[in-house]
């Protein structure tokens, strides 16, 4: 089976998509075309897919985007046995065009909520824009096939589609929790908890427990973390990507999940909370309810009010004071990731899935 994969807003490295799905379809033999904005990136394609290079769609401007994959999609459309896009925007790339393969759009997030976190677009045009995801939901359901992300996601849509969760990989053995760092691994932003990951790192200083972020931040948070590097207060290593980000979690004290109270969220699994617990250190996360769930249901970490920095800051103090107890909760965590979350257990289905969809066995 050869597949096409795009994507014009994700980071090419992006895990979901290449760590794990791409991954995937390559080691069960399959062939991957991969047209994403490398060049944008500042990153290259891995030499086991067929890279082709897009521009981004960042905040404006995406129209550009969007047309060069369609003309990507269009060129391709008869040498490739089934198309994946992971963008609402490239509906707009394979829609209208004849003798189209199997189109599948993995939904990531809960679009019409999202809209609702982007700076770049002006509050009175967000409802209309929520109502335009809304409608393309409903027809990209009955012009194409669906994948989702998260069991929450289900009830948007009308019928049943596949669940491809974010889990990850889980490595065979773990380096117990340290106590001298705590790190944040994902996308940074204000709703993502930047300004509290800042604050905590002034917090800890005196304690000479380092707070390390790693991932791409929005540009609204870019001078912020410059100046907390300026002056010493955290680490910020940007974005890296998933595998070698994977390594940096191993023996640190905890991971931090800052999320805020906002609509996208509530009904989220931060993959990060996961990842966490793959590699045995403590959760410290606000009170979404999924995280909740998870850290609660394997007594894996700690839960702290939403946007309260001396709450977390206190989270982690007591993490350092108690080996046993950081221990404790890094080893169930790990025991619960690699029996529940473990991404080949669900890496089969979603190779099966596709290789239905395209009528093509390996």
């Amino acid at each position: 089976m050869h597949v096409l994969v795009m994507t014009v807003v994700h980071n090419p490295e992006d895990a979901r998509i290449l760590h794990r799905q791409i991954r995937a379809l390559v080691d069960a033999g399959h062939e991957v075309t991969y047209a994403a904005s490398f060049s944008a990136h500042g990153v290259v394609a891995r030499p086991w897919v067929n890279g082709i290079d897009l521009p981004r769609a960042a905040q404006r401007k995406r129209m550009r985007a969007v047309w060069a994959a369609r003309r990507v999609f269009k060129r391709l459309r008869d040498k490739v046995d089934l198309v994946m896009i992971h963008d609402p925007e490239l509906l707009f790339s394979v829609w209208g065009v004849r003798r189209r393969p199997p189109v599948v759009w993995d939904v990531h997030e809960d679009t019409p909520a999202t809209l609702s976190l982007k700076p770049w677009l002006p509050s009175f045009l967000r409802p209309p824009v929520r109502f335009l995801a809304r409608l393309l939901e409903s027809t990209a359901e009955r012009r194409l096939h669906l994948l989702l992300a998260e069991t929450a996601y289900a009830g948007r849509f009308k019928h049943a589609h596949l669940i491809v969760p974010n889990e990850t990989w889980v490595p065979d053995s773990v380096t117990p929790p340290g106590d001298d760092r705590v790190v944040y691994l994902g996308w940074l932003s204000r709703a993502r908890g930047v300004q509290e990951a800042i604050e905590v790192g002034r917090l800890l200083q005196p304690y000479r427990v380092a707070v390390e972020l790693i991932g791409y931040a929005d540009p609204q948070s870019r001078p912020a973390l410059n100046q907390a590097v300026a002056e010493g207060v955290l680490e910020w290593r940007d974005f890296m990507p998933n595998d070698e980000a994977l390594k940096r979690l191993d023996g640190a004290l905890g991971g931090l999940s800052l999320l805020h109270d906002e609509p996208n969220y509530r009904h989220s699994m931060p993959t990060k909370i996961v990842e966490y617990m793959a590699h045995g250190i403590p959760v410290i996360t606000t009170p979404s309810p999924r995280a909740v769930e998870l850290v609660e249901r394997y007594e894996s970490g700690i839960v702290v009010p939403w946007e309260d920095p001396k709450a977390v800051a206190q989270a982690v103090l007591s993490l350092r004071d108690d080996r046993r107890g950081r221990h404790a909760m890094g080893a169930r965590g790990y025991a619960a990731a690699r029996a529940n979350h473990h991404w080949p257990n669900s890496a089969r289905r979603f190779v099966s899935q596709l290789e239905s969809w395209a009528g093509v066995k390996k």
